[in-house]
């Protein structure tokens, strides 16, 4: 960690830039808006302006010019105030780099099409370690969305300034660090009001966006079915619809609208201008997507009323975005989910049915990881994701034992479901906190979770250390949800006897004369179906 304080200087900075991916510029929310606004035409960046960053390389550091300090020796309290209000810079490694290619060409090219960028938070509480942990999950989601991060500053302050979110003096030191580095944009840990968003843009002359939008950007990249894209888009849409500005003077002309039906001079009116005219498309769409998820939740609802009325224990995955729980589905079913070390990578609910050790069928549902500052129009979007969390019977809630601090991901989750199941008017679901990663975890970290948490199983997904432990408890807690009951079974119902292996678990059985003994724990409704089989 560095602290750097930079001298105000005027400079020109880059004009808009759009990331260039494989060939052609790229950006998931300008792609989305150019589909509503078909005037919109996006500012690229000519070759010549491109020369005057040739060679520059990712720094995490500004060149030793901007380290020049004043004349007067300062006193302590303004060294105090200096270093509590600057600009800080967090090294973060080169690993972000790595490629399994050894000619280097893979790297060179992943460097040249990946948009690069600064990221920028502001703190009013929390200690230095938890300030840096949390712009390092950031670096990962810009990581995630395509991007290069070539600086991570962050700025200690009572609240963010609702001009500029960094102040005004703090824009003019990045400023000069936005073109010094010739990034393409400034990405703000935060959600930025329309009026922050466009001050810092104008200040700084390169694209701004904010952690709402890139978490959206995100969602959008990786969703894959076609009701998870309808919900990306609509989230994408109502976060944008108060954020329409213009791209040049385009938006500020006026469509010639008639004031009565045979106008003419001195009759038309203003109409409505480019701006207006994009927010009604955009609310038009947005209502036919509505429409469309609509449709999509009535035949999920069937679906989840038919899973209901199934015997078969749900148990739902649940946990902070990359905490492995893809990765835990694998280790205990072999389902061969989706597994990328990537925030984000599952996004769509994927249902596997699965047995146990004792041979018991039960159905996994991996679900959408939650995240610090979950944008509340992805907690709307998301909501039936998120109910299959609040449905089932059990809930594994997976944290990443490799972070720094867990416990902040567990307060994310619970803050979430609390909303959910306060909404729905349901009771929580039961929960076993699964610690995972403990083969890449700080045994410290470790022994707090171990001291903080009463009902926990700390396991390996990738090394399956732990996992025989965590079977036991789900089959623990699944015993207390059945019956337990002794069964003849007539030897011409072979198929009752398959049924009771396939949905019980069956502690023994014997061969009488008039048929199968079978002492079996199963679901209570199937218990009452065959009651008349029951014997004392």
């Amino acid at each position: 960690m560095t602290n750097n304080t930079f001298k105000n200087s005027e400079s020109s900075a880059q004009s808009h830039i759009l990331a260039v991916q494989g060939g052609k510029t790229y950006s998931s929310h300008d792609e989305l808006l150019a589909r509503a606004f078909s005037d919109h035409k996006p500012v690229t960046r000519s070759a010549d302006e491109g020369e005057d960053f040739t060679g520059l390389i990712a720094t995490k550091a500004v060149s030793e010019e901007h380290m020049n300090v004043a004349d007067h020796t300062p006193t302590v309290g303004e060294l105090d105030l200096e270093a509590r209000s600057s600009l800080r810079s967090l090294t973060r490694g080169s690993e972000i780099h790595a490629t399994d290619q050894d000619d280097g060409y893979d790297v060179e090219y992943r460097k040249l099409r990946l948009e690069r960028v600064i990221l920028v938070g502001v703190w009013t509480k929390g200690t230095t370690a938890e300030i840096e942990a949390n712009m390092n999950e950031l670096a990962s989601l810009a990581e995630t969305a395509g991007a290069d991060v070539v600086e991570v500053l962050y700025q200690k302050r009572d609240k963010p300034d609702p001009g500029t979110y960094i102040g005004s003096g703090k824009v003019s030191e990045l400023k000069e660090i936005v073109a010094s580095t010739g990034v393409d944009t400034v990405i703000c840990d935060g959600e930025l009001s329309p009026s922050q968003m466009i001050a810092l843009e104008k200040a700084l002359d390169v694209k701004v966006i904010d952690r709402t939008m890139l978490i959206l950007d995100i969602f959008a990249q990786h969703a894959k079915s076609k009701e998870g894209k309808a919900q990306v888009s609509l989230a994408q849409m109502e976060y944008l619809i108060t954020r329409v500005r213009g791209w040049g003077g385009a938006l500020s002309r006026q469509a010639g609208g008639r004031a009565g039906s045979n106008g003419g001079v001195g009759l038309r009116g203003p109409g409505e201008t480019k701006i207006e005219a994009d927010r009604r498309r955009l609310r038009s769409d947005m209502a036919k997507l509505r429409k469309e998820i609509a449709g999509m939740k009535t035949a999920r609802e069937v679906k989840r009323s038919q899973r209901k009325q199934s015997t078969i224990p749900q148990i739902a995955i649940a946990g902070y975005t990359n905490a492995g729980k893809s990765s835990l589905i694998n280790a205990m079913t072999g389902a061969g989910v989706l597994v990328e070390d990537a925030l984000f990578a599952t996004l769509d609910p994927t249902t596997r049915r699965a047995e146990l050790a004792d041979g018991r069928a039960v159905v996994f549902t991996d679900t959408v990881g939650f995240v610090r500052h979950l944008p509340t129009q992805l907690v709307e979007s998301f909501r039936s994701t998120l109910e299959e969390v609040v449905d089932a019977d059990l809930v594994l809630h997976v944290v990443d034992g490799s972070d720094p601090f867990p416990l902040k991901q567990i307060e994310a989750v619970n803050t979430v479901v609390s909303e959910i199941v306060r909404e729905l008017k349901v009771d929580a679901p039961p929960e076993i906190i699964v610690v995972n990663k403990i083969d890449q975890a700080d045994p410290l970290v470790l022994a707090e979770l171990r001291h903080a948490l009463d009902d926990v199983v700390f396991v390996s997904a990738k090394t399956t250390e732990g996992i025989p432990e965590l079977e036991m408890r789900v089959e623990q807690f699944l015993n207390t949800l059945d019956t337990h009951v002794r069964l003849l079974v007539p030897y011409t119902r072979g198929d009752i006897v398959s049924r009771l292996h396939s949905n019980g678990t069956v502690l023994s059985e014997e061969y009488e004369a008039e048929g199968t003994l079978i002492d079996v724990r199963l679901p209570a409704a199937i218990a009452a179906e065959l009651s008349e089989l029951r014997v004392d």
